[in-house]
């Protein structure tokens, strides 16, 4: 019951729109502009800097306050905290990909993922990610690709620098592999338009 619990509450959290209602507040519905998206970076794109990192804010936020309840409430109730905080990610960017609130569609989860990593993992697990994004974005000036980049890049930081302590890493491996294949998999029309070199680069429109 209490598994069920997390996962209710962290979905409903992760399914938050963020970024439609920031865009909403402006008078636009961010849905038929730009690429329909409803995540930080197409907020970006229409709206501007201010709203787009607003939206990022909010959706990371989401993330970190999820795995933080899952692992206060499992903690609470004898359970294993690793994997309340497991649980919770994941239902947490799922809410955020498939929201109820716009008939389960939402953004692709990247700014979620990332709450979701700064409240699982070591520092050291957050700063290689951060550089392989960084690396990725200043050479090629596309997010998407960055994203994807530090999506495939979760597992291999997890496995290099988190202690291997039994079952503990092996569930924190486990979870990182899932989120970088679902990353990958909300970002197949990225993957296609890069191969074919019409994806948009930051900065242009």
């Amino acid at each position: 019951m209490t598994w069920l619990l997390i996962a209710i509450v962290s979905y409903l959290i992760g399914s938050i729109p963020c970024g439609y209602l920031v865009a909403r507040t402006q008078g636009v519905d961010i849905r038929e502009h730009g690429s329909r998206n409803i995540g930080a970076t197409n907020v970006l794109r229409v709206m501007g800097k201010k709203w787009g990192y607003l939206v990022f804010l909010c959706d990371s936020s989401k993330g970190f306050l999820a795995v933080k309840l899952g692992i206060l409430v499992a903690t609470h109730s004898l359970l294993s905290p690793i994997l309340g905080g497991v649980i919770a990610a994941i239902t947490c960017i799922l809410g955020h990909n498939y929201t109820i609130w716009l008939g389960f569609k939402g953004g692709k989860g990247i700014a979620t993922s990332g709450g979701v990593i700064m409240a699982m993992f070591p520092i050291t697990v957050v700063c290689c990610l951060a550089l392989v994004w960084i690396v990725v974005f200043y050479v090629g000036k596309y997010v998407s690709l960055a994203s994807i980049a530090a999506a495939v890049a979760l597992p291999v930081a997890v496995f290099l620098t988190v202690a291997k302590t039994g079952g503990e890493f092996w569930t924190l491996f486990g979870f990182s592999v899932l989120i970088c294949a679902l990353a990958v998999w909300r970002h197949q029309s990225n993957i296609v338009r890069l191969m074919n070199g019409t994806e948009s680069r930051f900065g242009k429109k």
